[in-house]
């Protein structure tokens, strides 16, 4: 099974560009040693500030795009893993002892799998989305 984890800052100087110490960064790299021994990692990388970013929100035909900075920054991401796991609660267990500091959050999701879709998947889609993911670059 895959997961996303979404890292929720709970700094207030992330939105202000702030970045990790150095300590910061090697302690994240142990942790993300660990993830890579256990054969977890797919992918992982962290995020600018909003302030970078754009929100594009549809309303019938028209999309209306909205720069950042964004100001609800509960719902803001400030990085991510995709784990390959046998669970759930693997991927709990492992991010217990992630090293994040007072008010940091993550949210952990299931990525859907071709066949989580069950008979709503006819061939054609299956076969258009095996192509899609062979044209994908590997995963480094």
């Amino acid at each position: 099974m895959r997961f996303m984890v979404l890292v929720k800052p709970g700094r207030r100087d992330y939105e202000d560009g702030a970045l990790p110490t150095t300590a910061d960064l090697k302690e994240m790299g142990r942790f993300n040693d660990e993830l890579t021994k256990a054969g977890m990692i797919l992918a992982l990388d962290g995020l600018q500030p909003s302030a970078k970013g754009a929100r594009i929100r549809y309303q019938g035909s028209k999309a209306i795009v909205t720069d950042g900075p964004f100001t609800e920054t509960k719902e803001l991401v400030g990085g991510f893993w995709i784990l390959q796991a046998k669970s759930k609660d693997e991927v709990v267990a492992f991010m217990q002892r992630a090293p994040f500091a007072d008010g940091d959050e993550v949210e952990i999701r299931q990525i859907f799998e071709l066949e989580d879709f069950g008979p709503v998947l006819t061939p054609e889609t299956r076969d258009s989305w095996v192509k899609r993911r062979e044209q994908l670059p590997p995963n480094n």
